[in-house]
């Protein structure tokens, strides 16, 4: 089918496989569960969609793959990526991963319900690498059948490209779309299947290798296939390292380390809690990979997760997870060391993750405050009196930040400093009234007075600090409540509050008129909604 301006997606999308040229194919061809052996993916064909719709599309990622909007709303589209038709350049695969999962080594992993369509090379010369999640069994599907639902879909499309707008480095998505088929998923894990429409979401990164890529080689002892690989990852990925060696190997790991601490830090800037920290899950290129059950912390407690299969344990907390990134970066260590040979190198690049996230944790506070920069001498107290305030009541993190930045700090006013004045003036951010006793109401001015008189030390006018602190501090993240009302439109086949939600999320800084709704904190109808607070 060809567009008005003779372009088709055939001759659009420039194809340039590395992975399945360079690497090596699981021989066997049948798509069934099995170990694979020796070999970095196994190839697969998606299953075809009985009937599927274009739901949304980010108009971003398609000008990055070099994509019109005319051609993301044609027939040739849907067909593509909802897997109905593979194109000439095409080379569909599944890759072959292991991974820690909950702290605990699982074995085999790999793409269970993830069919990557082949790389592409825009015309900038940047890669991406083109993955249809939902369209059916790999070999690597274990007890799953390689489908996905729209509810999940909603949310996978959507925080990508939201998690992008906030600036926080993560794979991307293109499309999403229904297939026109049903999916049989027990949402409750409570014996209660029902059908539930399917859907396929393209997501997009410059690579989805993870940890767990060169942990499955390093624990079947395919030694040289681990370095044949980690030698492809550099080539191809880190090419600005020079050609892999000892000593390249080095450097490359010191690199993920640094970019692994990088993400962290912004996830803890804007509340983000990926829920399921394990080593399949975490990119060597820094990039928040794989929107399971995540969510945004509202009520600030360092103890949430989003996730109830770790509600007992919450090892994937909010305030664990630059631990966790730490323990996962020392598995990737140990997978590597054989090629590597020395400690050393591994122990000091570790240091680095540790120092570089220590110092970036620093800089990026003290951005979140409005402050010229971090000052060891007075804003370690700082920044945990004022975490220690907002767990005190519940207390949204969003929004008391962006309420913070409103404060007319300057001058001599005595009003700021009343405790009536400021209960009032962060009245949007409190989620029980009830608990603003005389004591919460104490701690908090006393808190501003502090901050207060740190400001004055950096003399930055009130209109140039909150300029600062609101280009860092969102105004609009996407809470699991808003996804779920979308979703709940979505499956009634009503699509307009994903586009909605798309349009918004592009400015998560910016006042939006009319879009206030939505930066609201959750309704208490919402607390304990399945979808709403922690999710499965």
């Amino acid at each position: 089918m060809k567009t008005q301006d003779n372009i088709t997606l055939e001759n659009a999308l420039h194809f340039d496989n590395t992975y399945t040229r360079e690497l090596p194919a699981d021989p066997e061809s049948t798509n069934k569960v099995r170990q694979v052996i020796n070999s970095c993916y196994s190839r697969v064909w998606p299953v075809k969609a009985g009937a599927p719709k274009l739901v949304a599309c980010s108009r971003e990622m398609a000008g990055e793959a070099g994509l019109s909007s005319e051609l993301c709303e044609s027939e040739e589209f849907v067909q593509v990526f909802s897997g109905n038709k593979v194109l000439s350049g095409m080379d569909p695969y599944a890759a072959c991963y292991g991974g820690h999962q909950f702290g605990t080594w699982a074995g085999q992993l790999g793409d269970g319900r993830v069919i990557n369509l082949g790389e592409i090379v825009n015309k900038e010369g940047r890669r991406w690498v083109l993955q249809l999640k939902g369209a059916g069994p790999t070999p690597y599907s274990r007890m799953g059948d390689g489908f996905a639902v729209l509810r999940s879909s909603v949310r996978e499309f959507l925080c990508s490209e939201a998690m992008y707008h906030l600036g926080i480095p993560t794979t991307r998505a293109l499309s999403l779309l229904t297939t026109g088929d049903h999916v049989i998923r027990d949402m409750f894990y409570n014996g209660n299947p029902q059908p539930e429409p399917g859907a396929i979401v393209c997501r997009t990164a410059p690579s989805f290798t993870r940890f767990g890529n060169f942990e499955i080689l390093a624990w079947r002892g395919e030694l040289d296939l681990l370095r044949r690989f980690t030698d492809y990852t550099i080539r191809t990925d880190f090419p600005h390292l020079g050609e892999p060696s000892k000593e390249v190997y080095g450097a490359w790991f010191d690199e993920v380390c640094r970019t692994t601490a990088e993400m962290i830090v912004h996830w803890l800037r804007t509340g983000f809690v990926h829920g399921v920290m394990n080593t399949d899950n975490m990119s060597v290129l820094g990039l928040t990979i794989d929107y399971g059950p995540y969510g945004w912390i509202e009520d600030y407690d360092p103890g949430w997760t989003p996730n109830t299969t770790d509600a007992q344990g919450r090892r994937y907390r909010f305030g664990n997870q630059a631990e966790i990134a730490r323990w996962n970066l020392i598995q990737l260590a140990n997978a590597i060391h054989p090629i590597i040979e020395e400690v050393k190198p591994l122990e000091n690049a570790l240091q680095t993750y540790s120092d570089h996230l220590r110092d970036t944790w620093q800089g990026m506070m003290a951005a979140k405050l409005g402050l010229a920069g971090f000052n060891k001498e007075s804003d370690n107290e700082l920044i945990t009196d004022m975490q220690d305030l907002l767990q005190h009541v519940e207390t949204d993190m969003t929004i008391f930040f962006r309420r913070l930045a409103a404060l007319d700090v300057q001058g001599n006013d005595a009003s700021i400093s009343s405790s009536a004045y400021l209960i009032e003036h962060f009245s949007d951010a409190f989620y029980v009234t009830e608990q603003l006793n005389d004591e919460y109401r104490v701690r908090l001015r006393k808190w501003i007075d502090q901050y207060r008189l740190r400001l004055n030390h950096d003399r930055i006018p009130d209109d140039l600090r909150r300029e600062k602190m609101n280009s860092v501090n969102p105004k609009y993240i996407f809470r699991n409540y808003i996804a779920q009302l979308a979703i709940d439109k979505a499956e009634q086949g009503d699509p307009s509050m994903v586009s909605e939600l798309l349009e918004v999320l592009r400015n998560p800084y910016d006042e939006q008129p009319g879009k206030d709704e939505l930066a609201k904190r959750r309704p208490e109808w919402a607390r304990h909604r399945a979808g709403c607070a922690m999710l499965s």
